[in-house]
């Protein structure tokens, strides 16, 4: 999986969801392995990517901060064979690949995924808020909506992370979230 792009919302919960869920905890230990890109040479990543899991069927290696990796010509003959065996997870955030590097594009899509998670416009503000307090059992108004769009902006890890606040204050039994006037 290669996760790409101006919105890092996705692409962390795209990354976590996979650490989370492929492997069982007790299989965590030897076969799960984070890296950055900055800490981390391509042929490094390639060579992890090439083991084999021990007692599990999957190994899972997340690459954080994809964008500071160079000379990637290793990683593209990786994703010409890779494993089998091998979930890599590639977080590149705050831009994408290079287009000009098109081979490297198309190994990977042809080895995987490329996802490209792109900001979300202002207008699609609301309708996320509300969703995602659907989906925490919660129900908000329109001006509510707008009112935390237009304070917030469109920084979804920010945002969700304030409407997690909202829900912590919220009395118990009640889950409507409605503006509040403060007065000095």
């Amino acid at each position: 999986y290669y996760l790409m792009g101006d919105e890092p919302y996705y692409i962390d919960k795209i990354a976590d969801y996979i650490a989370e869920h492929v492997l069982q905890p007790e299989e965590r230990d030897f076969n799960q392995t984070v890296l950055f890109g900055s800490d981390v040479t391509a042929s490094q990543i390639a060579d992890a990517a090439r083991r084999y899991p021990m007692m599990s069927e999957y190994q899972v290696l997340i690459v954080k901060e994809a964008q500071n990796i160079k000379n990637t010509e290793p990683l593209e003959k990786y994703f010409k064979q890779p494993m089998a065996s091998t979930i890599l997870v590639m977080c590149h955030k705050n831009g994408k690949i290079d287009g000009r590097k098109t081979a490297y594009v198309k190994a990977i899509r042809e080895a995987g995924v490329l996802f490209e998670s792109m900001k979300m416009k202002e207008r699609e503000l609301p309708p996320f808020i509300e969703n995602y307090l659907k989906a925490k059992g919660a129900t908000i108004d329109p001006k509510s909506m707008q009112l935390i769009a237009d304070s917030i902006g469109s920084d979804l890890s920010r945002l969700t992370s304030e409407l997690d606040k909202v829900l912590l204050s919220l009395p118990e039994g009640d889950r409507r979230v409605t503006p509040q006037v403060v007065e000095d």
